[in-house]
């Protein structure tokens, strides 16, 4: 059988990876941000709110073999330019990553999956292909137009086509807001990402609808690229960029609006009648809130003034010290993630479209996320699920791809190993919604 570039590249990258892996497997990041919420540790919080160091990430010979693989042929899909592409919407039938043109959103969104993996432009095994990446975007937003929501003029993606235009710009955002910590020893190189993250995050806040989406980019299901801009504002004000709050308090309310208790159903108007694309992408949006309210009742509980057995509702956050109005905001994102949780074992919302496609894993990388978030002990079942539904899927050569929509192996692949490592990540995202949170509480007692 002949071998094509890119086969050859994978056998090599394949051969190098496995043959470091036990020597890295020891090395391992811990750590466990302290928890702040209530009226008396108000000033605790204000502190808490300063950006924390990024933890250090984890070492790839933690990852399952399977996992490993899939991260492997990510690497080998990188081009010369040091971006990856989600190919065409046109030509979905092209499966061959280096044949089809480079994109920022796949690339950012690959990046993030490397970072979630241990590699980073500073550490890490693949430390060069990551820094590479990373050159790709900077030179990518620093040549884009001031004015305007786009930092790209490619068209016609295929992530553009079904989460919407203003994609590229989302998760590039999200990317340099994750990074931006871990290159502050190289100041020319941190002094770059920041203005590059300062750039997309104008064009975000810039363009968000009166309803708090992003709805006017277009794409079959924006409501993911909603949730993506979202999240993206999320990450950088935790690692300390000024935030419109209303901006982001908007984005958020509109995830949490999509998901109706009554019914027990999410709504899919913006979500080419998928119910699990604004299913995954209302879990998001809900869990900081949902992870605040369980937080202050139990530290309540803690200081003995609520019952061990007090339920998280309006009135008990009142007695915790919370006022009226966050109290009924609140004690509403618990009741909502309550009913939400148990809808994880739905097959039927599970199976989304019918078969699995590049929104799909998205919106499983987002569940995984949110319970990360709000806390609490499904995520393990639910991580214990993914494993094992995504590892059936997975082809021959390592990656995974979509059967609809968003057939992309490289943005499959990376979605897939994002949700599967999501536990590598959990320091940051706890810390991250607690000093969300923590801001909102601060507000609540002046």
């Amino acid at each position: 059988m002949r071998k094509t570039g890119f086969t050859v590249a994978l056998l090599a990258t394949m051969s190098a990876v496995f043959s470091t892996r036990m020597i890295q497997a020891h090395e391992k990041a811990v750590g466990n941000p302290a928890a702040a919420a209530t009226e008396q540790v108000v000033q605790q919080l204000v502190e808490e709110d300063q950006p924390k160091p990024e933890p250090a990430p984890k070492q790839p010979g933690e990852l399952p073999d399977f996992l490993q693989k899939g991260i492997v042929w990510l690497i080998a899909a990188q081009h010369n330019d040091g971006g990856w592409g989600g190919g065409s919407h046109a030509k979905q039938q092209i499966r061959d990553p280096h044949a089809i043109t480079t994109d920022p959103a796949t690339t950012a969104f690959t990046l993030l999956s490397l970072m979630r993996s241990g590699h980073t432009p500073v550490a890490g095994e693949y430390q060069a292909q990551t820094m590479k990446g990373l050159e790709y975007l900077l030179s990518t937003v620093e040549k884009a137009k001031t004015e305007g929501p786009l930092i790209t003029d490619i068209q016609g993606t295929q992530p553009q086509t079904k989460l919407g235009r203003f994609v590229d710009t989302s998760m590039t955002a999200q990317y340099l807001a994750r990074v931006l910590p871990f290159v502050k020893k190289d100041e020319a190189l941190h002094l770059r990402v920041d203005a590059a993250l300062d750039k997309c995050l104008a064009k975000l806040q810039v363009s968000q609808k009166q309803d708090g989406s992003w709805g006017q980019g277009g794409g079959w299901a924006p409501v993911l690229q909603s949730s993506l801009s979202c999240s993206a504002l999320e990450i950088a004000a935790a690692n300390g960029k000024q935030i419109d709050r209303q901006v982001l308090d908007k984005a958020r309310e509109y995830q949490k609006q999509n998901y109706d208790v009554k019914s027990g159903k999410a709504k899919a108007d913006a979500a080419a009648g998928v119910e699990l694309y604004a299913f995954g992408g209302s879990l998001r949006g809900n869990a900081s809130d949902a992870r605040e309210a369980e937080e202050l009742v139990q530290k309540a509980k803690e200081r003995g003034e609520l019952d061990a057995s007090a339920p998280v509702d309006a009135a008990s956050l009142r007695v915790a010290g919370v006022g009226d109005k966050l109290a009924n905001k609140l004690a509403s994102a618990a009741e909502q993630n309550a009913a939400q949780l148990e809808r994880l074992d739905d097959e039927q919302l599970l199976t989304g479209f019918g078969n699995n496609g590049g929104e799909e894993f998205l919106s499983y990388l987002m569940t995984s996320e949110s319970l990360v978030i709000a806390g609490g002990k499904k995520f393990a079942s639910w991580d214990g699920k993914m494993q094992n539904r995504l590892a059936k899927v997975q082809n021959s050569d390592g990656s995974w791809s979509g059967h609809h929509c968003i057939t992309s192996p490289v943005f499959c692949t990376a979605a897939v190993v994002q949700c599967l490592t999501t536990d590598r990540d959990a320091e940051f995202l706890s810390s991250m919604a607690k000093r969300a949170s923590g801001e909102k509480l601060v507000h609540n007692n002046r």
